[in-house]
């Protein structure tokens, strides 16, 4: 679903990304993984086309994203829906409103009896009780405001879903809730889903696959306990923070 070839970038004397390949099939679930300042956050605005390469490949769906203008780049964006650190929902709006946005955005020709049956649709599968479509984000707590992020990430039925950070700042049973909120996500809508995360407990609940990411390159990628047995220095020191002396 997701390629990215030979991709490099630099910002001023800074080389930040220095040549990444990866590779993230139909319908898994890939977290990022890496430290504060690893490059995670511009390799994931490269995924979507937020970010343009100094050289390489972004390719989405078998589609080439970097040579693509401003109008091409919106169509292929569709196909992302994208969860935010904080959920980033509307303080304004209620519950309703923030999930139908993006379709009051992108999908005109829809009925408002049609956008109200797809928001709910979403809802109902996030687990969200009808009673909360007239709540503000402030009436909710912490784990039910990433299920209303995730149910607007969805409402456009995306290919992809992008997670930047989902568990930051968040306590333990919340961020369980957050990481039972993507398996089920991926469960139900077969979406191929990215995770940006320094998180390792987090990494290791939910993904198929684990991409390393330390100065500029992808190191070590492969299933959770693939990871667990690498002999690369910058990952063995990475995982000695949850695990220990391994």
């Amino acid at each position: 679903m997701i390629q990215i070839v030979d991709l490099h970038k630099t910002f001023g004397a800074h080389k930040v990304l220095t040549g990444i390949n990866l590779t993230i099939p139909e319908g898994a679930t890939c977290v990022i993984l890496g430290g504060s300042g690893s490059g995670k956050t511009v390799l994931m605005k490269h995924m979507i086309g937020l970010l343009k390469p100094d050289s390489g490949q972004v390719l989405v769906d078998g589609e080439d994203l970097v040579p693509l203008g401003d109008r091409e780049l919106e169509q292929a964006r569709r196909k992302f829906g994208m969860v935010f650190q904080a959920a980033a929902l509307f303080d304004s709006m209620t519950v309703f409103e923030n999930v139908a946005f993006p379709l009051r955005e992108h999908r005109k020709e829809l009925s408002e009896e049609q956008v109200r049956e797809r928001v709910r649709s979403k809802l109902d599968l996030m687990g969200m009780p009808t009673s909360v479509e007239g709540k503000f984000p402030s009436d909710l707590s912490g784990g039910m405001r990433k299920r209303v992020g995730l149910a607007r990430a969805v409402v456009l039925e995306p290919k992809i879903v992008l997670y930047d950070e989902p568990t930051t700042g968040l306590d333990p049973i919340t961020t369980d809730y957050v990481d039972e909120m993507i398996l089920a996500a991926q469960a139900k809508l077969k979406v191929t889903s990215v995770v940006i995360s320094h998180d390792i407990s987090s990494a290791f609940n939910v993904a198929d696959y684990i991409a390393f990411l330390s100065k500029g390159l992808i190191v070590e990628f492969g299933p959770p306990e693939q990871l667990r047995a690498s002999e690369h220095p910058a990952v063995k020191l990475f995982l000695q923070t949850w695990f220990g002396n391994i």
